[in-house]
């Protein structure tokens, strides 16, 4: 059985990734709580420890916003960390998993982004996560980037439970309809990881040929929406399971000037994935079914009413 070594296993991505890949060898984890993810040189020190065949980084800054102002924490966690695991995963002959993000674009126009198309980010956050994308296929043979969109999960901190608690607070609410891409849950993106790994396990004894799988993918679900449609297809869905404060006729839809904020967001985070499905012989699954099941699990998770 291959070592695999899952970095942040307690965040929205990394809770998700440790069910995906237990079964594709022996899975060891490092939490923040156990070693400073700053303290870059200990947690290479450990990892080298391991040998593992696979480092999966779950490790990232995502506070868009905060980044504008907090660059040294930003660029530590979303460049030098993936930096320093892909000069480590080399030394070692290991594959590195790394997650980007469709701000790596600049987000115009109405076209799916391919994975050739020239970066340009248009905040601290992407740049931040475009130099660690760099770093990783500098220095590392074997590597899978996955940049995607919009990721989201029945636990932590993000939109669809955001917008959930808004919901059940308040009878008047405002979201912005300009900004289009398909909503990922962070289950399905494990779900991703843990297939596409299989692919790379079965090439052990046959390196060469398993580099060919090296590169940058992007994962998304099919279809796409606006951040307004995205909360409008939550409250589809909350509305005969739990009580909502929110007035459907106060629920607007704003543009992104009425909604400023300190990172500039893209318009356009359409991802094509066809990269992704045919190089690994996947169908990815519509952005609304994904929903329904996200939903459903953090269901589970309430008190009954």
């Amino acid at each position: 059985m291959s070592n695999i070594v899952l970095l942040a296993p307690f965040g929205q991505l990394g809770f998700q990734l440790a069910r995906s890949l237990a079964s594709l060898g022996t899975l060891h984890c490092i939490s923040r709580a156990e070693i400073d993810f700053a303290n870059i040189a200990t947690l290479c020190e450990r990892i080298a420890q391991i040998k593992p065949a696979i480092i999966v980084n779950a490790a990232a800054w995502t506070a868009v916003d905060k980044a504008e102002t907090e660059y040294d924490a930003t660029y530590t966690l979303n460049c030098h960390l993936p930096s320093a695991f892909a000069s480590l995963a080399q030394q070692l002959n290991a594959w590195l998993v790394h997650y980007s993000s469709d701000y790596v674009y600049r987000g115009d126009g109405n076209l799916p982004w391919q994975e050739d198309d020239t970066p340009s980010p248009l905040s601290v956050y992407g740049s931040s996560k475009l130099a660690g994308d760099e770093a990783v296929v500098q220095h590392c043979e074997k590597h899978l980037i996955f940049r995607t969109s919009w990721v989201y999960c029945a636990r932590g901190n993000n939109f669809m439970r955001t917008m959930l608690q808004l919901a059940q607070q308040r009878e008047t609410l405002s979201v912005v309809s300009d900004q289009i891409g398909a909503p990922t849950p962070a289950r399905l993106l494990a779900d991703v990881t843990a297939l596409a790994l299989h692919h790379v396990l079965s090439f052990i004894a046959l390196p060469d040929q398993g580099k060919t799988l090296s590169g940058i993918y992007h994962v998304a679900p099919q279809g796409e929406t606006s951040w307004y449609g995205f909360a409008q297809a939550i409250f589809d869905l909350a509305r005969s399971k739990i009580t909502l404060r929110l007035d459907n006729s106060q629920f607007k839809a704003i543009t992104t000037q009425e909604y400023p904020t300190p990172a500039a967001r893209p318009s356009n985070s359409r991802l094509s994935t066809n990269k992704l499905q045919k190089t690994f012989s996947l169908t990815m699954p519509h952005w609304q079914s994904q929903l329904e099941l996200t939903f459903a699990e953090w269901l589970s998770y309430q008190p009954k009413q």
